[in-house]
């Protein structure tokens, strides 16, 4: 049985958007059990990318279980059913992709919890289109901050900490958070795609460094996603209509220029296309 702190509050003045969703402070994360470990697997090392891939299954195999790149479902309800719905959960930041992953979830095991890193450093739009997913999906959503507020984390930290040390911001703003969400689960769901980026050209469908981690939508191209998006109308961040290809903290985003990878627009640059959070 999957247990979860859940923290409500409202009434909180001119704070963001976002702070009117579900709340795990640092303080008091989610606590999961860990009697139930999930589910076993076999894997090779790939040395050349010092990055484990699941191969094969206890039972089934990956092949055996019919998945494929082009049936994302398909590979969502493998997941959930394989590592059993108390030991997942799908982390998004609302992009395009992640939207669609929701879509999915909702109508394949809409009990999943969804885990929200919130940097205290989002647009706007993205915590407005945070609570529209929650309402419109009914989300068990789960939002971790590395701080209650973005004053109290620069209190500590001090104003503009990404341009003294992006490592250092990063690390506290999304690893560390991300590391809590992730505590005593056994996988997770992404919305990476072998298209965003050169850094995710070689992405496999199924991954494993501790905990097997899936991302049922990297086979499909940013189109595939619009059209789906368009299809069943989901919710989408409306600075996608501004130019914003991929969108991340405010003062690291920009507008992509036509012909541009579809993340080149965050830490431009700053010779970048990730933060970190895919190296748990």
């Amino acid at each position: 049985m999957l247990l979860l702190l859940l923290l409500y509050y409202s009434d909180r003045g001119e704070e963001r958007p976002a702070q009117r969703l579900t709340r795990v402070s640092p303080e008091k994360d989610a606590k999961r059990p860990r009697e139930n470990p999930g589910a076993v697997f076999f894997v090779s090392l790939n040395d050349s990318r010092k990055r484990f891939y699941v191969i094969t299954l206890e039972e089934p195999s990956l092949l055996e279980a019919g998945l494929s790149e082009g049936d994302p479902a398909r590979t969502i309800e493998w997941a959930v059913n394989t590592v059993g719905v108390d030991q997942i959960v799908v982390a998004t930041s609302f992009g395009p992709a992640g939207m669609v992953n929701l879509h999915m979830v909702s109508e394949i095991a809409p009990q999943v919890p969804v885990v929200f890193v919130d940097t205290l450093y989002h647009f706007d739009e993205t915590l407005e289109l945070a609570d529209i997913a929650r309402r419109r999906y009914d989300l068990d959503l789960h939002v971790y901050r590395a701080a209650d507020s973005r004053e109290d984390f620069e209190r500590v930290y001090g104003e503009r900490l990404w341009e003294h040390d992006l490592e250092k911001f990063h690390d506290l703003t999304k690893v560390k958070p991300m590391e809590r969400a992730l505590g005593g689960i056994s996988g997770w769901i992404t919305g990476r795609r072998r298209d965003q980026s050169s850094t995710r050209a070689d992405l496999p469908l199924v991954e494993y460094n501790g905990r097997i981690k899936i991302n049922p939508l990297v086979g499909w191209s940013r189109e595939d996603v619009w059209a789906f998006i368009r299809d069943n109308e989901i919710p989408y961040n409306r600075l996608h209509d501004l130019g914003y290809a991929s969108i991340g903290d405010e003062p690291l985003t920009t507008p992509t220029l036509l012909g541009e990878e579809e993340r080149a627009g965050r830490w431009r640059g700053q010779g970048r296309l990730e933060c970190g959070l895919h190296t748990l």
